[in-house]
């Protein structure tokens, strides 16, 4: 049986150890696998991006799944989709600038500031939700007001 380039390097990550999700499905937790898609020009610049970004601590580097892609998998915490493009660009790196290649790179940077944000972000506090909402609505001129004081209500 003859394997195909795809179904060597998952039994390979099997026997590693390295979990190989697609890069662009829902990723639960903090732990990210993304593919990072250069240009066709220059040459060699995936070789020379895999040498660079192995260098960075706490991000895994192995070859993606077409001859110009880089799988990359990191902690969202020490390092995001955004940050590792942007130094990519900075050392003269080009990646792919195909319209659906934009708004993937959109998307991912999207999702990572936000469950940044969400992990970062204060806690609301669930308890005293319904006072703030209770008191917005007795500020808030609504047709269920009543001006008459208390005192001169008719108990009917």
């Amino acid at each position: 049986m003859r394997l195909n380039p795809e179904q060597a390097r998952l039994i390979r990550d099997r026997e590693r150890g390295l979990q190989r999700p697609h890069p662009f499905a829902p990723q639960s937790g903090t732990r990210k696998h993304r593919e990072l898609r250069f240009a066709k020009l220059p040459p060699d610049q995936v070789e020379r991006a895999t040498e660079y970004l192995a260098r960075l601590e706490k991000c895994e580097v192995a070859p993606g799944f077409s001859e110009f892609t880089l799988s990359v998998w990191y902690e969202v915490t020490d390092h995001t989709m955004e940050g590792i493009e942007s130094v990519l660009r900075q050392q003269g790196f080009h990646l792919e600038n195909t319209l659906y290649a934009k708004l993937i790179r959109a998307l991912v940077h999207y999702c990572e500031l936000t469950q940044l944000r969400n992990m970062h972000g204060p806690q609301r506090l669930l308890k005293k939700s319904h006072e703030i909402y209770s008191q917005a609505w007795d500020h808030h001129p609504h047709g269920d007001h009543d001006d008459t004081p208390p005192d001169l209500r008719q108990d009917r």
